[in-house]
């Protein structure tokens, strides 16, 4: 009996001693959008991602200025069956932001892998964020395709730290945009 005490004591002191391994970056994330921009943005909203804006209704503020933390809704089309959602993550200039988002780009041979500070270009004629244009690592340039966005919602906290980097590419989201016209 003495003898296993002393064995469930050194087992417990190791594990005392053992720090646990740090937890998985958002970065790591792999899988659909709307998983990935709930996690990033704190708004609990569920289903496919064309049908946010309208959940979002009374729920989240939502409007058509972007803001940090926000997600971006991208309206269900032909090439976007399902819609977009991603989450802003810095706001560069007007019609310039960068947003960090999922399963978009094929990267390492497969969708699904997170993307951070990737262009967004405001295409419309108004300059209210209803047509856009989003960076596309396959072309490695800002894609050719213009989206219709329904708008931003706003979270209520805090967006995930990971949502930019330390030193995002403020002069290269300007140029894939503007050079891109």
């Amino acid at each position: 009996m003495k003898g296993m005490i002393s064995k469930a004591i050194l087992s417990l002191a190791a594990l005392i001693g053992v720090t646990p391994s740090p937890a998985r970056s958002l970065l790591d994330y792999v899988g659909q959008c709307v998983p990935f921009a709930r996690q990033a943005s704190g708004i609990e909203i569920y289903g496919d991602a064309w049908t946010w804006w309208q959940q979002a209704a009374g729920k989240y503020p939502r409007g058509h200025t972007p803001r940090i933390g926000a997600v971006a809704v991208f309206q269900k089309t032909g090439r976007l069956p399902l819609g977009h959602v991603a989450v802003v993550s810095r706001v560069v200039e007007d019609r310039v932001l960068m947003l960090t988002h999922a399963n978009w780009s094929v990267q390492n041979g497969e969708r699904g892998h997170a993307e951070q500070d990737v262009t967004l270009f405001d295409v419309s004629p108004a300059n209210d964020w209803s047509q856009v244009r989003v960076w596309f690592r396959d072309s490695d340039g800002l894609g050719s395709t213009t989206y219709p966005l329904a708008g931003f919602i706003y979270a209520k906290g805090r967006p995930a730290r990971e949502l930019t980097s330390d030193h995002p590419d403020y002069v290269g989201a300007l140029i894939d945009a503007y050079v891109a016209r």
